[in-house]
């Protein structure tokens, strides 16, 4: 989970506001407190925690809230405000304009740069685009292959000449079919420090490509001492924005947003894991959102385009309004939901559901329980998916020994199914807002709603 001790330190500060009697002078105290704690503890620069919670501290005890908002709800929301200010405000979204639209990645030695350049590829090639990669780094040995075989991943096309040592003329070779290509990602070798060697050959290819964006990639352990990387190399190159990697992995992802966000270099995407699809573009309302356990709903809706598409979306929602339901429907709603990444990180982004103190392991069995239910529908006749209401105890012995699991499992599946089916039909019942919304109570009341694994 991304910035996982700050994010619980957060949610356990609002959880005293919403507990507590009445906002005070105490409580508000007793609140800028604990948000310097976990803002210290992330490896925050002192001066800049100081002067959020000066400003946390000035409106709680200052200004009145607006009528229908009560004061602990305004206070919630003056923390929110400061922290998206705090980490950018609105965010600097990067707008594809023109063709080729090029991006520049800069930055250290193992910092992720090969690596961000094939999932900037992915996320933009999801969205229509037609991505091609050039790699012009000719010090690391393994570059070439490492960036071929992340652009075969991603599905994007890769250009390089290996043994060539000169990054200008690899991309000055290239440099006539980029007009067929939407986005143009240019990776660029590293050193272990910002030297004069190195800034030569960034001015160079700087020169060479002309970017329309140039990304500092950078690793998120570097906490505050992201603020110095950032402003050296907005200097020699004229960085655009940052890529901030490895933000699963550290406390100190904390202190080196922030420390972004005050150099002129905003944070435009964040890794937050290993994978390909582990890459979101820095959004600060929906981060911080997520940091205070308010979800992220945005980012939900973009990770579930990329999981289904429109029209998969449509006829399901057709099959619903009908009343229809079996578990080829289940099937893809599993699919879709395993393409969205782990259970763990969508959780984060559903509103209120981060408040639930589910422990790792059991999202962990909850993830295995979605794998073993689709081994056992592997092993189901194609009538038996579309009218499961066939199978009954012969049928449920041949399907466990067909996928190997025991009985008890395909009878799990298959109560899930009936749950989903009846939520389904109370659904379809529903004409209203409001009938919806009663019809999700008493299942609720019931205790039998959704998805339960």
């Amino acid at each position: 989970m991304v910035l996982e001790k700050l994010g619980e330190s957060l949610k356990n500060t609002l959880r005293k506001i919403t507990g507590a009697s009445h906002v005070d002078e105490k409580l508000v105290n007793e609140l800028v407190k604990d948000i310097q704690r976990a803002l210290l503890q992330g490896d925050t620069n002192v001066k800049l925690v100081f002067g959020i919670t000066k400003k946390i501290k000035e409106r709680a005890l200052k200004e009145e809230p607006p009528k229908g908002i009560t004061r602990k709800e305004f206070l919630v929301k003056i923390v929110y405000d400061e922290l998206v200010d705090f980490l950018g405000g609105p965010g600097a979204k990067i707008k594809i304009e023109g063709k080729p639209f090029k991006i520049m990645l800069v930055g250290l030695f193992g910092n992720g740069k090969t690596t961000s350049a094939g999932k900037i590829g992915s996320y933009y090639k999801k969205r229509g685009l037609k991505v091609a990669a050039i790699q012009t780094d000719t010090w690391r040995p393994a570059a070439y292959e490492q960036l071929e075989t992340n652009s075969k991943r991603a599905g994007i096309t890769f250009m390089g000449l290996k043994g060539e040592k000169s990054p200008t003329k690899i991309y000055k070779h290239f440099e006539k079919e980029l007009d067929d290509y939407d986005l143009v990602i240019i990776d660029t070798a590293g050193r272990d420090a910002l030297n004069d060697e190195l800034i030569e050959e960034l001015n160079n290819i700087n020169t060479a490509v002309k970017p329309s964006e140039t990304l500092l990639v950078m690793s998120a352990d570097v906490g505050q001492a992201a603020e110095t990387q950032a402003k050296k190399f907005h200097d020699t190159c004229k960085v655009t924005g940052v890529v901030m990697t490895k933000m699963e992995g550290t406390a100190k992802g904390g202190g080196a947003l922030i420390a972004c966000s005050v150099t002129g270099a905003p944070v435009k995407f964040i890794g937050t894991g290993e994978k390909t699809e582990d890459f979101e573009e820095f959004k600060p309302e929906g981060f911080v959102g997520r940091l205070l356990g308010m979800g992220d709903l945005e980012a939900l809706l973009e990770k579930a385009k990329e999981a289904i598409t429109e029209e998969e979306a449509q006829d399901l929602g057709r099959k619903l309004l009908k009343g229809e339901f079996n578990l080829l429907d289940l099937y893809e709603q599993m699919s879709a939901l395993k393409k969205m990444g782990p259970l763990g990180k969508v959780m984060e982004m559903i509103p209120g559901m981060s408040h639930i103190q589910m422990p790792k392991e059991a999202l962990q069995v909850q993830e295995q329980k979605l794998k073993i239910w689709k081994h056992i529908m592997d092993s189901m006749t194609q009538e038996e998916l579309e009218e499961p209401d066939i199978i009954t105890g012969t049928r449920i012995d041949r399907i466990a020994q067909g996928s190997g699991v025991e009985s008890t499992e395909v009878r799990s599946l298959l109560k899930q199914y009936k749950q989903s089916k009846k939520l389904v039909k109370m659904m379809k019942g529903a004409d209203s807002e409001k009938g919806m919304q009663k019809a999700m109570q008493r299942l609720q009341k019931g205790g039998r709603a959704g998805f339960k694994f």
